[in-house]
């Protein structure tokens, strides 16, 4: 390493608390995620909250050609690993990452099943869990909690924003007040929080949107995914913006990074960040266009934005006292 470099809080040069180095940190090597899909649903798809789902998504644009509800999760996890192993080479140790859905919304019986058939395999090491804060409870986050004595776990919520009347919006069918409750229930248990945003959602001024940043701060969280939104075919909000598209405010490509270096100057630096952009498939994708960029070009991009600015994570962000 160039001794010259500035050394950041998270132990390395680069100008954010990268997923990476994280991933170094905790594993002293490469990790690689298998997504799986055990067959979950949402309480606001199958009436339990609501119906319809929530505005923006439709789970078939970022679901693994592999990864098919049908497959038993077994098979799910060996054909992840074939998949992985032509890209990644030296990935030897595998987190199982249940994506798809609302993956605690089922009894805990079930739940014990599913997970513990994902560790059966000897080159799974831990979970990664997507789901909702009304989809847990004290008794699961207990469970979850022995689960983390002896496995890697992190249960990664979705927040999307931090404004009730946004997530009214878009029916996500539970507060913001609830999604703090959670995080801090699971965090309050010993298991890792991750959490999920999305920025340029209807009716959130810019403004509004980096305020998010010292809310999102005051969290007990482990990592965070930062998406922008992108209108996806097949869900409410394509006809929503096929209807009258002057209701949305997209971010171009450079707004959204200069967006990004602001919101990331203010943010907690001991928050990893684990991805900065949504890579839906072109097939899928309504707006923005952005050009065939790929997530790893773009965090370069914003590095060298950050760089350019002399930023880094967290250089402005001050403790809510």
């Amino acid at each position: 390493m160039n001794t010259t470099e500035k050394i950041y809080p998270w132990g390395d040069s680069r100008r954010y608390n990268s997923y990476a180095g994280y991933f170094k940190r905790v594993f002293g090597g490469r990790v690689q995620k298998l997504t799986i899909d055990a067959g979950f649903t949402c309480p606001n798809r199958d009436g339990s909250v609501s119906t319809g789902g929530c505005t923006y998504c439709n789970n078939d644009a970022f679901n693994p050609s592999y990864c098919l509800a049908v497959k038993p999760i077994i098979q799910q996890v060996e054909e992840g690993i074939e998949f992985h192993a032509n890209r990644y080479r030296r990935a030897e140790r595998f987190l199982a990452y249940f994506q798809a859905f609302s993956n605690t919304h089922a009894p805990l019986a079930d739940l014990k099943s599913i997970y513990s058939q994902a560790l059966a395999h000897p080159g799974v090491i831990g979970l990664v869990i997507g789901t909702r804060p009304d989809c847990i409870d004290a008794e699961k986050l207990d469970y979850f909690a022995e689960l983390a004595k002896e496995r890697y776990v992190i249960i990664e919520y979705g927040i999307e924003s931090c404004y009730n009347s946004t997530l009214e919006s878009i029916n996500r069918g539970h507060s913001y007040e609830l999604a703090e409750w959670a995080i801090r229930e699971t965090a309050k248990r010993g298991i890792k929080v991750g959490a999920h945003i999305i920025f340029g959602l209807p009716g959130e001024s810019q403004n509004e949107m980096l305020a998010q940043a010292k809310i999102l701060s005051a969290l007990p969280l482990d990592t965070i995914k930062f998406h922008q939104l992108q209108i996806v075919k097949d869900t409410a909000m394509e006809r929503q913006y096929l209807a009258d598209s002057t209701q949305f405010n997209l971010f171009g490509l450079d707004d959204y990074m200069e967006f990004l270096a602001s919101f990331v100057e203010q943010f907690n630096p001991n928050i990893v960040i684990e991805r900065f952009v949504n890579e839906v498939p072109p097939r899928f994708l309504v707006a923005p266009a952005w050009g065939n960029f790929r997530a790893d070009q773009l965090g370069v991009m914003f590095e060298k934005l950050l760089e350019s600015k002399d930023s880094w994570q967290g250089k402005f962000y001050t403790p809510l006292v």
